[in-house]
């Protein structure tokens, strides 16, 4: 499935591997985890109260919008961490954490 985001140029930087949510997705050196996520789908994780579906309000780290997990457990706003090879992302939450 293709994102929403579109990019206006391809970047020159060689393409990274990363998981959403088990899926092996494409990425660039450079890219936050938000573009690289929504250049890959159409939204970026459910919200953990209503459940409605969120693609980042901000886009600069002001709001609260933008949360995903990392693999270890560790919290991080989409729209300001950086990608890397490797990297595993969850965007449901993870163990423990409230859900609806």
């Amino acid at each position: 499935m293709n994102g929403r985001l579109v990019r206006a140029v391809v970047p020159d930087a060689p393409p990274l591997r990363i998981r959403v949510d088990g899926v092996e997705v494409s990425a660039y050196s450079g890219d936050s985890l938000l573009v690289a996520v929504l250049a890959a789908q159409h939204v970026l994780r459910r919200h953990e109260i209503s459940s409605e579906m969120r693609a980042g309000f901000c886009l600069m780290g002001a709001c609260q919008d933008c949360w995903v997990w990392l693999a270890d457990g560790q919290r991080v706003r989409a729209c300001t961490t950086i990608v890397a090879e490797g990297m595993h992302v969850v965007t449901a939450g993870v163990p423990g954490f409230p859900q609806t």
